[in-house]
C-alpha cells in the first residue's frame, strides 16, 4: 500500500481543525435549529468523503461510512460532546431513512425482474433457511445457553433479531463493486425482500405473544397475505401503471425534471403504501426500482448530450455509427439511474454514517458483555452462512456473507423488544453489539470473497477517490 503519512494526516488535521468550531456550535438536542443542522449535514457528508480512504485499500465505500460513524459517534468519550445532537435531529434521522429508501431503488433499477424470476426458488429457499436456522439457534441453543434465566419470550425476540438481514449494507457493496448483475448478487436480493418479509411475520408472531398470550392465527395470515398481494400487486399490475402514467405525465412535459419527479414520486409512494400494510419501506423502494423499466420513459426527451451525438456522427462511418448507437443506447437505459446518482451522493452517506453512530462503544467495556456478544454474533454468522448451502449453482460462500448484516433491520427488531418490555438493557446493548459486528465484518468479507471469485483488480492506492 503507499498511501503516505502525509496523505493520512491531512483528512486527520481536517477533522481536528473543525471539531472545536462543531463544538461551540452545539446546541440542546431538544431545540436544533436548521442552521445547525446545515453544519451537521455538512460535517457527516465531508467525513463520509473522508472515509472513502478505505478505497485505496480495497474495501467499499459504505465500510469507511460505518466506521466513521462510529467515530463520530463516540467522541464524547473523550470529552467531545458537540456532536451528540446529531444523533437526536429529526432533519438528519428523516433524511437517512430516505437515503436508505433511495438507495434501494438504485438497487431495484440496477437489478432485472427476469433475472430474479430465474433464481425465484433458489431465493426463496435461501431466505427460508436464512430465517429458520437464525431463529431456532437464537431463540433455542445460545440465548437459553449464554444468557440463562431470561423469559421464554425473550428468547423468541432474540431468535427474531438474528433473522433480520440488512439489504442495504449487501446492496451496496455489491453496487460498490459492479456486481449487481452476477447471480449471487440476484440470489441475495431476492432472498433479502422474501426475508424481510418472513422476519416481519416472525416479529408480529412474537409480539402478539407478548402482548396477548396468544397467537391470533387470523391475523397472522392476514400479514402474510398482505405482504404476498404487496410484492405481486408492486412487480404485475405496476408495469401496467408506469407505462400508463409515463404516457399521460409525457404530455404535459417532456424534459428531465418531469422524468425525475415520476421516477421519484413512484419510488415514494411504492415504499409508503409499502410500509401502510405492515412492510419495511425499503421493501417497495425496491419494488418500484425493478417495476421501471427504460420503455417505460420511450415519451420523454432524450438528453441533450444524445441528440449531439447523433448529430456529429452524421456522415461518420457505418462501424464508427454502430459503436457510438451502442454507447448512446446503453447510457439511454441507464439514465434514469444517471438521474438519481446525485440525490444519492447526498443521502445514502448520511443514512451509513447515522447507522454508524448509534454504535456505543463503552457496552465493549464490559468482559462478560462483550464475550456474550461474540458468541451470540458467532451463531448470527453461522445462521446465515449456511442460507449459501441452498443457493444452487452459484458461490455458495457469497450468497451466505451477503445475508449476515443485520444493520437497520435488526436495530429496529431489537427497539421493538425494549419498547415492549420484553429485552432488558443488557441483552438490548448485547444484541446492538452483534448488529454491528455483523454489518461491520460482512463488508470486507465479501468485498474479499468477491474479488477472489470475479477476478476484479484491486483499485490504484496511488488515486484519489472520486
Amino acid at each position: 500500500m503507499k498511501i503516505t503519512l502525509n496523505r493520512l494526516m491531512t483528512p486527520v488535521a481536517l477533522l481536528a481543525m473543525v471539531l472545536p468550531f462543531v463544538q461551540a456550535l452545539a446546541e440542546p438536542a431538544q431545540s436544533l435549529s436548521v442552521p445547525s443542522t446545515f453544519v451537521w449535514i455538512v460535517l457527516i457528508l465531508l467525513a463520509a468523503r473522508t472515509a472513502s480512504l478505505v478505497e485505496r485499500i480495497g474495501q467499499p465505500a459504505v465500510l469507511g461510512e460505518l466506521l466513521v460513524g462510529v467515530l463520530l459517534g463516540n467522541l464524547a468519550l473523550v470529552g467531545l460532546n458537540g456532536l451528540e445532537p446529531i444523533k437526536t435531529n429529526e432533519i438528519i434521522k428523516f433524511l437517512a431513512e430516505l437515503g436508505v429508501v433511495i438507495l434501494l431503488f438504485q438497487v431495484g433499477l440496477e437489478s432485472n425482474v427476469q433475472q430474479m424470476r430465474r433464481v425465484g426458488m433458489r431465493a426463496l429457499s435461501v431466505a427460508l433457511v436464512g430465517v429458520m436456522a437464525p431463529f431456532l439457534l437464537g431463540a433455542y441453543l445460545v440465548g437459553p445457553l449464554l444468557l440463562p434465566g431470561l423469559p421464554s419470550v425473550a428468547y423468541l425476540f432474540i431468535g427474531a433479531i438474528l433473522t433480520a438481514t440488512s439489504v442495504g449494507i449487501t446492496a451496496r457493496v455489491f453496487r460498490d463493486l459492479g456486481q449487481l448483475q452476477t447471480p449471487e448478487a440476484q440470489v441475495v436480493l431476492g432472498a433479502a425482500v422474501i426475508d424481510d418479509v418472513i422476519g416481519l411475520i416472525i416479529l408480529a408472531v412474537v409480539s402478539a405473544i407478548v402482548s396477548a398470550g396468544t397467537v391470533d392465527l387470523g391475523a397472522i395470515v392476514g400479514i402474510t397475505g398482505k405482504a404476498i398481494a404487496f410484492l405481486v400487486g408492486a412487480i404485475v399490475l405496476g408495469q401496467v401503471l408506469a407505462a400508463r402514467l409515463g404516457r399521460v405525465f409525457s404530455k404535459i412535459h417532456t424534459g428531465l425534471g418531469m422524468k425525475f419527479t415520476l421516477a421519484i414520486a413512484f419510488a415514494l409512494l411504492t415504499a409508503h403504501f409499502a410500509e401502510a400494510i405492515g412492510l419495511a419501506p425499503i421493501v417497495g423502494a425496491f419494488a418500484a426500482g425493478l417495476v421501471l423499466d427504460p420503455v417505460h420513459f420511450q415519451h420523454f426527451e432524450d438528453p441533450k448530450i444524445m441528440a449531439d451525438l447523433r448529430q456529429a456522427m452524421v456522415g461518420a462511418p457505418a462501424e464508427v455509427k454502430a459503436r457510438v448507437q451502442t454507447v448512446i443506447t446503453h447510457h439511454l437505459d441507464r439514465h434514469i439511474e444517471d438521474l438519481l446518482e446525485p440525490l444519492g451522493h447526498f443521502l445514502v452517506p448520511i443514512f451509513f454514517v447515522l447507522t454508524g453512530m448509534s454504535v456505543r462503544l463503552e457496552t465493549l467495556l464490559d468482559p462478560g458483555t462483550l464475550m456474550i456478544a461474540l458468541g451470540i454474533t458467532i451463531v448470527a454468522f453461522a445462521g446465515k452462512m449456511v442460507s449459501g448451502l441452498v443457493a444452487g449453482p452459484v458461490n455458495r460462500v457469497i450468497v451466505g456473507l451477503g445475508m449476515i448484516p443485520r444493520g437497520e433491520v435488526g436495530l429496529i427488531f431489537a427497539a421493538s423488544g425494549r419498547a415492549l418490555g420484553v429485552i432488558s438493557d443488557q441483552v438490548f446493548s448485547i444484541m446492538v453489539i452483534v448488529v454491528i459486528l455483523s454489518t461491520l465484518l460482512t463488508p470486507p468479507l465479501l468485498t474479499l470473497f468477491l474479488r477472489r471469485a470475479t477476478a476484479i483488480p484491486q483499485p490504484e492506492t496511488s488515486a484519489v477517490p472520486a
